[in-house]
């Protein structure tokens, strides 16, 4: 799961939420809104408050003081350290509610905030020093989870680290936006917020904080294990593959921080890992069931040591075995396929009768926590949600799609077995949880193409029980997109649904999206209004003034970051679109220092797209080809460097890490670039660079058994629009229609050959099954069996549609909740759609050439002149 989405999930089912206005009724510290003294500024509307002296003004960056706290004892801590900044006039901040301290202490909250209640600035090293001191004492005996950032004081919950004050931004080497901090040279640099203490090499830390550095060092015994490699990581602590020191044998590693990772209940991660093991102990001997070797304290942290589970987890078995991803499967391959899943349920369905056998509820029965071996032998990892099978418990926690809220005890596991054989052949359960009338739909596709003995469809059908569905979400009925007529029908309902999802009454987002909309500031194209108003606009369907009225406000929220996709360049290409240029430009003009600063070359949120959109404005203005040119001039250079620049797995110490190949992350953004760069100007070194990018991006794809040519991921490969094999099939595509390249050319059957799956995971444009069908419709042109292979996706899209407020809708990334963005939702399925039937619609901005390529000049401009 990514860090952020449970986060991002508490506050409305159906749609990711800020969390601030997760159960928004309820009461909120009495600091929140409550009287402050005179003299005192209040700021800050979402998950935090900001309190400051109205004649004190902040240095950009310095020593903050963190205080950290438990969801019992927040209020209490609140009101001893503003008390303290009261008196001494220290600026602070602070979260609103205990629901939202509690919220940052989750499972699965991003580990760099956990537990943080408060965050203090003091002015100077004085103020520094005195706060610190004050706190420490009036906070003995206080209690909260440690932040992972910083140096904690004694054995409190008050912590410090160097950082920034005033949110300023860089970029990194390989072109990522971060917050920074500023060098004595005026240099902004990034301000390291990794999850340990460390500090600038220009800052020296202050005499005070010796001891506290000293007690840090000498608690950090050493484990009697090697850590070979991190696993996973949540707020509650890792999961690592380690070797033991004494003999060299091989053992995971599980880690458990105290007052972090709280689950549904409240608990934390050492009371679930001593809840854990105590069942592991109960099941010692069951064959494909961890075996406890060693429970041990360092420091502040609990490591339970086991022995390792062998093998792959059943997701990433599945998504290298199923007959359905991939080009069309034959009827032979389908029924070897049945064969050995079936083997898997029964394995699996075998092992956790042991575990009941021995009078215990396995609890949190999911793919992820089922692994199989090369062998095909299973086991089961992850036993914190373990209940005695007397209790007749309900789950407490589990994953979307295998939980059933009337389960009790055994029913627990018996109902999430009849999910997982019905996972097995048709992976996209997680999107009952949205609409339990979903279930059926997905029986009849596994029952189509598999032929499943009786007993198996009896198990799904008896144990996947579908309920009333909910009055807003529902499985989408009667969805027709074999012909033009029905697509135009469910074109004009996902717009309806697009419109009826819009909340123009707030400032954060305008649409419901991926969680990325909060973070981009709800402006922005892939994510944001733009990007959904681009897609009403370009597909013909209305655009509501009072929605251009919310963009034309807030298009300043997308001007932290100057990209295409992230940023201001995206914006500003939609409202030059829907007339208000002048807006757009001065978008433009505020994010030069931006585009001059970053190393960033790809389409999505670098050079290329900001190139792109100034050829695309050089119509208004001439002085637009000449800063795209200059830019390519930069991008050139990348590609001439063989530098990484963020691309190229090499950039990612993990061995699994991939890279980011393809039209939006990778080296094929460039490629386009400059294509429309030779467009523009005639000069041919354009398009010797459009094929020596695409050639980068052709380094980084991996040829699959079923003949495809895929982006390697890492553990997986991809074949999507945005990173993988689709976007680069649409460059190489218009590359050849204007230079002959070999290599090139031989690669685009098997780039093609991978946007064929008749099963994909995700319904969206950039990940999705909505952006290889949009991309199978612009290679129509070449290839002959194209148009029947986009026709194909359109005729199973309904595996993932839903009804909103009786409207056509999707889900996003994950399937774990509805989408409208760009990006991952509706509006890039209304894109792809329509496109269907009207090939001229591009799937992004770019894709169509704006001019035709004009005769070869000598005096155009571009590289070398």
């Amino acid at each position: 799961m990514r860090e952020d989405l449970e986060l991002y999930s508490l506050a409305d089912q159906f749609f990711y939420e800020a969390p601030s206005r997760w159960r928004a009724g309820e009461s909120t510290f009495d600091l929140t809104d409550g009287e402050c003294p005179d003299g005192w500024i209040r700021s800050g509307n979402d998950d935090w408050r900001m309190l400051r002296p109205a004649d004190v003004q902040l240095p950009d960056q310095g020593w903050k003081v963190h205080v950290s706290a438990t969801p019992d004892n927040a209020e209490r801590v609140l009101s001893v350290v503003a008390q303290h900044c009261f008196r001494e006039r220290v600026a602070f901040k602070f979260l609103r509610t205990a629901r939202l301290v509690r919220a940052y202490s989750l499972k699965y909250a991003p580990r760099s905030a956990s537990g943080k209640l408060l965050t203090l600035y003091p002015v100077d090293d004085a103020e520094f020093e005195a706060t610190v001191d004050a706190l420490a004492t009036a906070l003995e005996g206080e209690r909260g989870p440690y932040v992972l950032t910083d140096l904690r004081i004694g054995d409190g919950p008050v912590f410090v680290r160097y950082g920034g004050f005033t949110p300023r931004y860089c970029f990194t080497e390989d072109g990522q936006q971060v917050l920074a901090i500023e060098r004595p040279d005026g240099t902004l640099v990034p301000d390291d917020r990794r999850p340990f203490f460390t500090t600038p090499d220009w800052v020296s830390t202050p005499d005070f904080l010796a001891p506290h550095l000293e007690a840090r060092t000498s608690q950090s015994a050493a484990l009697d294990y090697q850590v070979v490699e991190a696993l996973h990581f949540s707020n509650g602590g890792g999961v690592y593959l380690g070797k033991r020191n004494s003999d060299g044998r091989e053992v995971v590693l599980k880690e458990a921080r105290p007052l972090a990772g709280l689950d549904s209940v409240g608990r934390d991660a050492v009371a679930r890992l001593d809840h854990e093991v105590d069942a592991l102990r109960k099941l010692d001997g069951v064959p494909g069931v961890p075996r406890v070797h060693d429970v041990v304290d360092v420091w502040e942290h609990r490591f339970a040591v086991l022995d390792r589970v062998p093998g792959k987890t059943l997701q990433q078995w599945v998504g290298l075995h199923h007959p359905l991803i991939g080009p069309e499967a034959d009827a032979a391959a389908k029924r070897a396929y049945t064969e050995r899943a079936l083997a898997v349920l029964r394995q699996v369905t075998e092992l956790v009768e042991q575990i009941h056998q021995h009078g215990l509820v396995f609890g949190d029965l999911h793919p992820a926590n089922v692994l199989i071996d090369d062998e095909d032998r299973v086991g089961l990892v992850d036993f914190e949600a373990v209940s005695e099978i007397d209790a007749a418990q309900r789950q407490h926690m589990g994953y979307a799609g295998f939980t059933d809220s009337d389960a009790r005890g055994a029913e627990v596991d018996q109902q999430a077995l009849g999910v997982l054989a019905l996972w097995l052949f048709m992976p996209l359960t997680s999107l009952n949880a949205l609409a339990p009338d979903k279930a059926e739909e997905l029986i009849a596709a596994a029952e189509e193409h598999f032929e499943l003995p009786e007993d198996v469809r009896a198990l799904v059908r008896g144990r996947v029980r579908p309920r009333r569905p909910e009055a807003e979400v529902a499985a989408a009925p009667d969805v027709r997109l074999d012909d033009a007529a029905g697509r135009r029908a469910a074109c004009t309902s996902l717009a309806a649904a697009i419109h009826a999802s819009a909340t123009p009454e707030r400032d954060d987002r305008l649409f419901p999206g991926d969680v990325r909309v909060f973070h981009h500031g709800g402006a922005d194209f892939a994510h944001g209004a733009a990007g959904v108003l681009w897609a009403l606009r370009t597909t013909g369907h209305p655009v509501d003034p009072v929605h251009e009225i919310w963009l034309v406000e807030h298009a300043q929220q997308s001007a932290e970051r100057p990209g295409f996709f992230d940023g201001a360049h995206g914006t500003a290409h939609v409202l030059d679109l829907l007339g208000h240029t002048d807006l757009a430009a001065e978008l433009i003009r505020d994010a030069a220092p931006d585009v001059a600063r970053t190393h960033d070359v790809t389409l999505f949120s670098g050079l290329a797209g900001i190139g792109l959109n100034h050829l695309h404005l050089q119509r208004r203005d001439a002085e637009h080809l000449a800063r795209a040119l200059e830019i390519a001039e930069r991008v050139a250079e990348a590609v001439d460097s063989g530098k990484p620049c963020g691309i190229d797995s090499a950039r990612i110490g993990h061995r699994q890490a991939g890279s980011h190949g393809g039209l939006l992350r990778g080296w094929s953004g460039p490629a386009l670039f400059f294509l429309r760069c030779y467009e523009a100007t005639g000069q041919r070194d354009f398009l010797d660079l459009a094929v020596r990018a695409l050639h980068r991006d052709l380094d980084l794809c991996v040829h699959r058994p079923d003949g495809t040519l895929q982006v390697d991921g890492g553990f997986r490969t991809l074949p999507y629009l945005d990173v993988g094999s689709a976007g680069i099939a649409l460059v190489a595509d218009q590359v050849l229609r204007h230079v002959p390249d070999q290599r090139v050319a031989d690669s685009t059957g098997g780039l093609s050959d991978a946007c064929r799956s008749t099963f994909v995971l995700q319904s969206g444009l950039f990940n999705g099954r909505a952006g290889l069908m949009a991309t199978l419709v612009q290679l129509s042109r070449g290839d002959a069996a194209a148009p029947d292979a986009a026709q194909a996706h359109a005729s199973v899209l309904h595996w993932h549609a839903l009804s909103y407020r009786g409207h056509l809708a999707f889900p996003g990334e994950g399937n774990f909740r509805l989408s409208m963005d760009y990006a991952t939702g509706g509006a890039g399925v209304l894109v792809a759609l329509a496109s269907l039937d009207d090939p001229s619609i591009p799937a992004i901005p770019f894709l169509a050439s704006e001019k035709a390529a004009p005769a070869r000049s000598q005096n155009a401009g571009g590289l070398g002149s």
